[in-house]
């Protein structure tokens, strides 16, 4: 009887959208064919696990404000409860509704599989976000849940090592044995503790439910367990509370998800941290991509990684609150390396869009090229300007560092944004470069032994010497081949020019190259140029960023895939901190991995 309410419950909620968002046309029918423009008589159905944990309204949250955007309806019609059968109901109805997509964080990767199959197969197009299911999508937008599962698992050990207690046993609670997005973070919390003495207990089961998982916690609690690790947002407020009730915080709590019970049990030193992750942010970019793909763009199932970060009471970033305007309009500078790179471009543009929302103003000031000398003048510049705080992607870790000196010596608030200086500074936002690189690095080796190559040189083209984001990914590309059979050549720099770098990529392949790898936007525009105008595709070509022309050459075959970045996550984090810093509030000097993934053909 419930699960048929709860349909009608749907589909009411479904025509009333669809009523509201048709411009008036009340006895219309909703057109067929999802293969038409968005506009505004276009509904999206927002389908998430359940409509109650603070992560679905956060994911919400960025969903509408995106639709806002853009000019689209979006029905956040979710069961009040993680329910495979309700899940599927919510699928079915708004294929009837006339949904022309469905944006869904499915239950399992196969659980709802079938209902959205038959929504793929009426035309609706169908988006991920948090967990996929195992049907093909235009694209996914979520977590690398077994890293940050495992970067949970580090933090946890640190934790009891600043105990000194180096073994025992370690509950974990998880929602189901089902839904994969928890499934990864369980199984990289485990890695974690490959190798030590701990002994991590059988998984128990808590359906997500705080109440339900708080009851687990209690029952490991007296089993004498070090720590217990909660899986998402119920079973880790479910995990603190139940340590808050024993009074015993030697007991480790690690978990997953923000949300103001949660970060209320790290302030009271019952958690000691939680892994959070930008539901707004899969939210926002999800209803992006499904207009896209109703619009007729091919977004060819790209999975992006929206990142995480580690939120503990240490810095006071376990108080970061939800988005207000700011009591003044503060003057932010944005310097970046240059004003070309699309990547910069779109840094800038999330920085906008985020300083529009606080009601403060964000110049973007940064030279037409790299060099250190115009980024120093940018800086002292601001500074004259009388900015109240500079985002900066510094050229390099010492480059400018006395001008960020003179600017913080005289009030002005440091946020890094891509790359970093040696400069103390609010926070900084930035890819795990090093990872990054390793992860362009295995890329080109699996695609050398798919045509059978296992050894050979290699060319590798950076900005310069300096810059750290790229020196490290550079750093992490030669890690994935040590004891290999290739040789990877001296590294060439290219200043970040695409011309200078085809040069320079034209020149490894007369050395007959069997791979390059590109730092940045600049330096793998022109390794494709060059394996385009070379005619030889044989040889691999991977870099860094995502651009037009970039995944032009992807597309044609020229390079095999980039590692691409967030930068408009950068962009508005940076503003965000910008304005904390500039109310009063400490973040600490804490760095938040914006997330990377593999864009291929």
């Amino acid at each position: 009887m419930m699960k048929k309410l709860m349909a009608v419950l749907c589909s009411l909620c479904l025509m009333a959208a669809m009523l509201t968002g048709c411009g008036g046309k009340d006895t219309e029918t909703p057109t067929e064919g999802n293969g038409s423009e968005a506009g505004s008589d276009t509904m999206i159905a927002l389908i998430t696990m359940d409509s109650i944990d603070q992560h679905w309204v956060t994911l919400n949250e960025g969903a509408q404000k995106a639709a806002g955007e853009l000019g689209v309806t979006v029905q956040f019609m979710a069961p009040n409860t993680k329910d495979d059968a309700q899940q599927i109901e919510c699928v079915n109805n708004a294929v009837s509704a006339g949904a022309k997509a469905i944006i869904v964080a499915a239950n399992g990767p196969d659980a709802i599989s079938s209902a959205l199959k038959e929504a793929s197969d009426a035309g609706v197009k169908i988006v991920y976000v948090d967990s996929p299911a195992n049907v093909p999508a235009e694209a996914t937008f979520s977590t690398d849940n077994k890293a940050a599962g495992q970067t949970a698992g580090e933090e946890m050990k640190k934790a009891l090592a600043e105990n000194n207690v180096t073994s025992g046993t370690i509950g974990i609670i998880n929602v189901n044995a089902a839904t994969d997005s928890c499934v990864m973070r369980e199984e990289g919390f485990r890695a974690a503790f490959e190798g030590t003495d701990f002994e991590l207990l059988e998984t128990q089961y808590g359906e997500g439910d705080a109440a339900k998982s708080q009851s687990i916690a209690e029952n490991y609690i007296t089993q004498g367990v070090v720590g217990i690790f909660g899986c998402n947002e119920g079973s880790t407020t479910g995990a603190g509370n139940a340590i808050k009730a024993s009074g015993n915080v030697s007991v480790i709590g690690v978990g997953f998800d923000k949300s103001d019970a949660i970060l209320g049990l790290i302030d009271g030193g019952f958690l000691r941290c939680t892994m959070a992750q930008n539901p707004d942010v899969m939210g926002y970019e999800g209803v992006q991509a499904a207009v896209k793909a109703i619009n007729g763009e091919s977004l060819g199932g790209a999975v992006t990684d929206t990142g995480v970060s580690v939120l503990a009471k240490e810095g006071g970033a376990q108080s970061e609150a939800t988005d207000t305007a700011a009591s003044k309009e503060w003057k932010i500078a944005l310097i970046t390396m240059d004003s070309i790179d699309q990547h910069w471009v779109t840094l800038n543009e999330g920085a906008q869009a985020k300083a529009d929302e606080l009601g403060v103003s964000v110049t973007f000031m940064s030279p037409n090229t790299k060099d250190d000398a115009q980024q120093i003048e940018c800086v002292n510049n601001a500074v004259a300007g009388g900015y109240d705080a500079i985002m900066v992607a510094a050229n390099g870790p010492d480059a400018i560092s006395s001008a960020l000196n003179e600017a913080s010596a005289a009030g002005v608030k440091i946020v890094y944004v891509d790359s970093p200086a040696n400069v103390a500074a609010e926070a900084t936002f930035s890819t795990d470069n090093k990872a990054a690189g390793q992860t362009a690095g295995e890329e080109m080796k699996k695609a050398l032994e798919d045509q059978g190559v296992t050894s050979g040189t290699i060319g590798i083209i950076n900005v310069n010497a300096a810059t750290d984001s790229c020196v490290m990914r550079e750093e992490g590309f030669r890690a994935a081949f040590e004891g290999t059979g290739f040789e990877l050549l001296e590294t060439q720099y290219g200043e970040g020019d695409a011309a200078k770098s085809q040069s320079i990529a034209e020149n490894y392949i007369t050395q007959g190259v069997v791979g390059i790898f590109g730092c940045n936007e600049g330096s793998t525009t022109g390794a494709g140029n060059a394996i385009k105008a070379s005619g030889n595709a044989d040889i691999i070509g991977v870099g860094f960023d995502k651009s037009d022309a970039i995944q032009g050459l992807i597309g044609d075959g020229y390079l095999l895939c980039t590692m691409a970045q967030n930068p408009d996550v950068m962009g508005s984090m940076g503003v965000e901190a910008c304005v904390k810093a500039l109310e009063g509030e400490s973040l600490g000097g804490k760095v938040a991995d914006t997330g990377v993934s593999v864009l291929t053909k």
